[in-house]
């Protein structure tokens, strides 16, 4: 923020900032001229909450009523005030421990999600994650596992380390030899290649592969046919994953018919929470966003804190959304540990 703020001043916003943020409550000059630390009267302190009003920085919810931090006061605390403290080491360990179920089972998606819900339980707000963007994911080898008659389970293997698993309708009954066969003959035409480019290349890069096998070029003609959209996902999919939204339902912010339905719908818009987590994939650092300054309407009266974590050139993010209310400085400590933890634990 370009405004500048006497030495009284910033001491009386932080006063209100941090007894909203434990209370919910306005704050009285009372209160503020008891925690400010600055030694003057009630009445000096409301004249200066006055001034910040005026400012932007305060807002009250009737005359007789004690004020409350306005969204530039937000915004004002986190580039001004707040200071980055690193959590400490058996507040790391937790967040490790909590994680490193989901690591050792080696599934990207389960660490990711399992993530989402490690910021739920440590934060109290809603916590989020978006899995990696694969378009750029460069294949290293393909699997087909029989699954039952009908069903053949397709692995890639991605050299990022990611395992991606997807489910294939059989066209008849094919022995293991077979499906291994076609599995060796994929791999000569397509590791090495990035997903987005397999989506795009597929059809002509299979045109003319060598199968003999009755069944088994049915089930290279099925690649054929249909590669593009089983490889649509890598693309175009950015898989979001929620934690539990009990804590924030229990915040006094939602505890409104209309406030909490208007929570429960946007859990259920995972597109809109793509889109907007996506576009912060590539910020190399923590990002907070408060109320208004979001575009989209339904986030107006939240907060989004997030961080990037990344696995060789691929990358998510973790976070947390929440009311403007928050413990900012702590908050934004917990999801950029987090998610420095989910890129070491993924590189495994």
């Amino acid at each position: 923020m370009e405004e500048k703020l006497t030495e009284r001043e910033r001491a009386v916003l932080l006063a209100v900032i941090q007894s909203y943020v434990l209370t919910a409550e306005p704050t009285g000059s009372r209160v503020v001229a008891r925690d400010c630390g600055l030694g003057v009267s009630p009445a000096t302190v409301r004249n200066t909450m006055a001034d910040l009003e005026e400012k932007g920085l305060l807002t009250h919810p009737h005359p007789s009523a004690g004020r409350l931090p306005t969204d530039r006061a937000y915004r004002y605390y986190v580039d001004g005030f707040m200071a980055r403290r690193p959590l400490s080491g058996l507040e790391r360990d937790r967040i490790r421990r909590e994680l490193a179920a989901s690591a050792e089972v080696g599934a990207i998606d389960e660490l990711v999600g399992r993530a989402a819900r490690v910021l739920s339980l440590l934060t109290g707000e809603l916590g989020l994650a978006v899995g990696p963007a694969l378009a750029s994911a460069v294949l290293q080898r393909l699997e087909l596992v029989p699954v039952d008659s009908e069903k053949a389970l397709l692995v890639l293997t991605l050299e990022s380390g990611l395992v991606r698993t997807l489910y294939m309708d059989l066209p008849t009954r094919l022995p293991r030899e077979s499906l291994s066969a076609v599995a060796t003959a994929l791999n000569e035409r397509l590791a090495g290649t990035t997903l987005e480019e397999i989506r795009d290349e597929l059809t002509e890069r299979l045109r003319d592969l060598p199968i003999d096998h009755p069944a088994a070029r049915q089930l290279v003609n099925i690649f054929v046919g249909s590669g593009p959209e089983i490889f649509d996902w890598a693309v175009q999919g950015k898989d979001v994953h929620l934690g539990s939204a009990a804590a924030l339902a229990e915040q006094p912010e939602f505890t409104t018919g209309d406030r909490l339905r208007a929570l429960i719908e946007l859990t259920e818009r995972r597109e809109l929470l793509a889109s907007v987590l996506g576009e912060r994939l590539k910020a190399g650092e923590p990002q907070v966003t408060i109320g208004a300054e979001h575009s989209t309407p339904e986030l107006s009266e939240l907060t989004i804190v997030t961080a990037p974590y990344s696995i060789g050139a691929l990358h998510g993010v973790v976070g947390v959304i929440g009311p403007t209310r928050m413990a900012y400085e702590k908050i934004v400590s917990v999801v950029d540990t987090t998610s420095s933890l989910v890129s070491s634990l993924a590189r495994r």
